[in-house]
């Protein structure tokens, strides 16, 4: 944990969604879980009117931008009308200048946009803004089919519920797997799915598997030490391994394989936190085999080795 508490404001412009504004409030607010101090600010003090007939009290201006060092800008209504106000792109730019990071939920991507820190860069938004960002900001490598994305010091997310998977990924980033899944958990939410998961899939026809794929992903979870494959998979939600294949993609944005390794990693991740385990014990305990096997994946995924990444969070207690 970090010694100190990491500053965090959310930024509510006119129009603000309110499903987008409650998200990071309440996902990051303080608790022993959880070191950040939150402030919800506006243009200025005061009364903003939001959308669907809500409206924020704020007791903060943008002077809390000069004092965060993570901003979330949710998303607003009628974003590609209107550029947000000269002085909310200067105290963007300003925060980003001295390394804060950027974090829009939902068409809160314009009003990054509009500060031109999104240029040259992959976004995204609501898929029923995707359009209107490409065609208005045609400098930004807009993906439309993806429900966050992180390029560093500016992150963005798709609609209102995507902003739960992008605050996780943001804690997984701050604090390690740990106090991300603990949040999941609080907040009854998946505990991560895929940035690179699609945000819209139209189908003609519903097909009424959600649950029993989910009911397969929990199951498989608590069997990740053991051998897991395809088959085995697809036959606990019976369907067939190439049913089982497409759709747990679109549920996921992972192939089922990839996921059992991903699910498996963040296992592995847990243990180096939390315990004293071996690098094998951990192999073992996680369905990795050896330590030799562990450490190869953890390399390929997350660009460090266990050691390495125990350490980090040895030193930050």
């Amino acid at each position: 944990m970090p010694d100190r508490l990491i500053r965090a404001a959310v930024l509510v412009l006119e129009g603000a969604k309110p499903l987008d504004v409650g998200i990071p409030a309440q996902v990051f607010s303080t608790r022993a879980s959880m070191p950040y101090e939150v402030r919800v600010c506006g243009a200025a003090p005061g009364l903003v009117t939001g959308g669907d007939g809500l409206s924020y009290h704020v007791a903060h201006g943008l002077e809390a931008l000069e004092w965060a060092e993570l901003v979330f800008v949710p998303g607003y209504r009628y974003p590609d009308r209107d550029d947000p106000p000269e002085e909310v792109v200067d105290a963007l730019l300003a925060a980003h200048a001295r390394g804060a990071r950027l974090a829009a939920i939902s068409t809160g991507a314009f009003a990054l946009a509009a500060t031109g820190l999104l240029d040259g860069l992959r976004a995204t938004t609501h898929w029923h803004y995707t359009r209107q960002l490409a065609t208005r900001y045609p400098a930004i490598h807009v993906d439309e089919n993806v429900l966050f994305v992180d390029e560093g010091h500016v992150l963005t997310s798709a609609g209102a519920a995507s902003g739960i998977d992008l605050c996780l990924h943001i804690l997984r980033r701050d604090l390690g797997v740990a106090a991300s899944n603990h949040a999941a958990r609080r907040l009854v939410a998946a505990p991560y799915r895929s940035g690179g998961q699609a945000q819209f899939v139209p189908r003609s026809v519903p097909e009424p598997l959600g649950e029993r794929f989910a009911a397969t992903r929990e199951w498989a979870l608590a069997r990740l030490a053991e051998p897991l494959t395809l088959e085995e998979l697809a036959r606990h939600a019976a369907v067939s391994p190439r049913t089982f294949s497409r759709r747990f993609v679109e549920d996921t944005g992972y192939t089922p394989m990839h996921w059992v390794m991903r699910a498996r990693i963040d296992l592995a991740r847990e243990l180096l936190e939390r315990s004293e385990l071996s690098i094998d014990r951990i192999a073992a305990d996680t369905g990795l085999g050896t330590g030799a096997n562990l450490r190869q994946h953890f390399q390929r995924i997350l660009g460090t080795t266990p050691s390495d990444y125990r350490s980090t969070f040895t030193n930050g207690e």
